[in-house]
């Protein structure tokens, strides 16, 4: 596995030389896109506006429009907009986890000691479990400052990538219902339904199951076998009633997830 950033993690006064790794992969199938008159396969090109010629990768630079006139930046010049960032995790503080509400989570990376910061990572790794405590940091990647939560999971330091509060939209934009008195007893049924559908959280009784799938549709039509969807079932009659929704899902048995 190939890391995606160096540096180190400032804890304090301590330094601790790192490599973040990514601790996701997608799970989707990848598909390429072809002209439907002859299954070509459709390239991306990076064109001038003004001569329509291809333009290489390495001749294409990045630039900010201030005032109608481009800047144009270098490598250096992001690094110069703040050095001591760019190669540093700096915690912040450090919070109860649990006072951070999921909508801020973005992307999970694994943290890995370089050779010479094994100690000072065992360290913060121990600290943190004996406090049950989460670092709160910032760091730069790919020119952009972000939010961070630096915790434990297992034997490893993850380093979860968080949202700033200004990128979460106003909830008042979206229109909540307006509250009605609920009935006791169809509240006191949905209540109970999640009481009997309540388990121990185990992700991996989970499966991406529509890639699967997929899959299989896609080798049933090479070996040139027709397709159908299945028919969906209905689990019991179709009703406005929601305490005989209630009733007929408590009435249910559960499907077992694994």
């Amino acid at each position: 596995m190939k890391s995606i950033w160096t540096g180190d993690i400032g804890f304090g006064l301590v330094s601790i030389p790192v490599k973040l790794y990514s601790a996701t992969q997608g799970s989707e199938l990848d598909f390429d896109l072809l002209d439907k008159s002859d299954h070509a396969r459709i390239r991306y090109m990076r064109v001038n506006e003004d001569t329509g010629k291809e333009v290489e990768w390495e001749d294409i630079v990045r630039a900010y429009d201030l005032n109608g006139k481009y800047i144009v930046l270098t490598p250096k010049d992001f690094e110069n907009a703040s050095p001591e960032k760019t190669k540093r995790i700096e915690i912040m503080e450090f919070v109860d986890e649990s006072e951070i509400d999921s909508i801020y989570y973005e992307t999970p990376y694994y943290v890995e000691p370089e050779k010479k910061g094994q100690k000072p990572y065992l360290l913060l790794r121990e600290a943190l479990r004996k406090t049950k405590k989460a670092g709160l940091g910032t760091y730069v990647l790919r020119n952009r400052e972000h939010l961070c939560v630096i915790k434990v999971v297992n034997d490893l330091i993850v380093l979860n990538r968080i949202r700033f509060e200004e990128e979460i939209r106003n909830p008042e934009e979206v229109n909540a219902p307006v509250a009605k008195k609920i009935n006791p007893g169809e509240l006191k049924m949905a209540v109970t339904l999640i009481e009997q559908m309540t388990g121990d959280f185990k992700i991996g009784n989970y499966k991406d199951t529509y890639s699967a799938e997929l899959l299989k549709v896609i080798k049933a039509k090479a070996r040139g076998k027709k397709t159908t969807a299945p028919k969906l079932k209905v689990v019991h009659k179709r009703t406005d009633n929601l305490m005989e929704q209630l009733k007929a899902s408590l009435g249910k048995k559960r499907r077992k997830t694994s």
